[in-house]
Parts: structure tokens; C-alpha cells; sequence
């Protein structure tokens, strides 16, 4: 689970996020949706640890990130924005290469080349170089590094964000694949026809704040469009 109580965090003057309270269950996808500096990006980013929060605590499968980041880490994957891989590696030997660096030596080839199928990685392209991957593919390896983790929890900061409609559609049923094995997703995005679509719940931020919980399949299109803009906007 992923669980944010009263989190903040200010940067001298400025409050980038103030007393965020939230809980993402196994199995939701929670998609969190805001205009920039919101506070989207601040708050994936203190569940990583990649900053220290000023007050308030992040918890990842109930370990607290800032005081015990390397036991949170290891129930965690991310997805940034572009997924870097070393280009001259296949995707295969990269996957080898993270999932040995984050504890899974025990996986045999067998389980690793099984991880990339189930991410969507076609078989022509295992053992090619990635330096020739598409966004997408890149970010195949990356889900195929959670699966072979056995990640709890999964953060993703604009994932759909250059992908074409067919790509980010497979990525969707990806996601989809892993909360049906109970892997809580906090999704920081603005896209709001994949937020409707995979999302479980969203969340609309703004100045710091999450002002408003959605249930996307209880809204149309038309009126979660018409909410976020409203929200993101300070309208009453």
C-alpha cells in the first residue's frame, strides 16, 4: 500500500506540498492529475526518497521512506517520464542487469525472457541492442523490471506523455495486468482520457493541495474534463 499522512514539503517561502493525506490500496490505480507545479512530481518523488519531506511521513508497504529508504526501495519500481536503458545492452541483458541490482540474482533466463513477454516486449526485439527501442518499448523493460521485482507499488510520472494512441493503449492494459495482481500505482499524469480509462480513482492537485477525489467510472468524459479544468483553475 501507499500511504501519505499530513505529507509536506517547503523549499524556503515556497510550500510545494502541504499536509497531503492519501492512501492507495493493492490492486488501485490512482492517477493523479494537476497543471505544473502543482505538486504531482514532488509527491512521487518523496515516495522514492529522491527528496526528504519537511514534515509528515510517505509509507510504502508500511516502511517508512525517509527513515528507512533501501527496505521501502525494495517494494518499489518507477516509471519516469523517458526510461533510460544502456543502449548498446539488449532489453534482455538490461533487465538481467536491473533485476540483479535490485535482488532478483535467482531469477533464471527463463524467468527473466518470461518478465518481457508479459510486458508486451516483441520477440524480435529481446536481444536487439536498445539503443533502437521506441518510447514504448523502453518503458516494456521497465514494467518487465517491476514484474521480475515483485514490486508492491508502483509510482509513474507521465508515462503516456509522447506515446502514440496504440502504444499508450497497450501501456494502460499493462497497468491494468499488474493492479490485478495487487500492485498499488500512483500515477502522476495529464492525460485525462487515460486517467478516465485506467484509472481506479483520480485525484486532482493544485497549489500543493489535493482538492478533489474522483471515481472515473462514475463520470463521463465531458464532466471530468469540465472538473479538472475547473479545479486546476481555483473555480468555485
Amino acid at each position: 500500500m501507499i500511504e501519505a499522512i499530513d505529507l509536506k514539503k517547503f523549499y524556503g517561502q515556497h510550500i510545494a506540498l502541504r499536509g497531503l493525506n492519501l492512501a492507495v490500496q493493492p490492486g488501485e490505480i490512482f492517477c493523479l492529475l494537476g497543471a505544473n507545479g502543482a505538486g504531482k512530481t514532488t509527491t512521487i518523488s518523496l515516495f522514492l526518497g529522491f527528496i526528504a519531506p519537511s514534515s509528515g511521513r510517505a509509507l510504502v508497504n508500511g516502511v517508512d521512506v525517509a527513515a528507512s529508504p533501501d527496505e521501502a526501495k525494495r517494494s518499489v519500481a518507477y516509471i519516469p517520464e523517458t526510461v533510460t536503458l544502456y543502449p548498446t545492452l539488449s532489453g534482455f541483458e538490461n533487465l538481467e542487469y536491473f533485476a540483479t541490482l535490485a535482488g532478483g540474482a535467482e531469477l533464471t533466463k527463463a524467468d527473466l525472457k518470461a518478465c518481457l513477454e508479459r510486458a508486451g516486449l516483441r520477440e524480435d526485439a529481446i536481444h536487439r541492442p536498445a539503443k533502437g527501442y521506441s518510447k514504448g518499448m523502453r518503458q516494456k523493460v521497465a514494467i518487465a523490471v517491476a514484474i521480475a521485482k515483485n514490486a508492491k507499488a508502483l509510482f509513474l510520472d507521465e508515462p503516456t506523455s509522447g506515446l502514440d494512441p496504440q502504444a499508450s493503449n497497450e501501456f494502460s492494459r499493462l497497468l491494468e495486468q499488474l493492479s490485478s495482481d495487487g500492485v498499488a500505482v500512483l500515477m502522476a499524469t495529464h492525460d485525462l482520457f487515460r486517467a478516465k480509462e485506467s484509472g481506479t480513482r483520480i485525484g486532482i492537485m493544485r497549489s500543493g493541495e489535493l482538492v478533489d477525489t474522483l471515481i472515473p467510472s462514475a463520470i463521463g468524459h465531458a464532466e471530468l474534463e469540465e472538473r479538472a479544468l475547473r479545479q486546476m483553475r481555483g473555480a468555485d
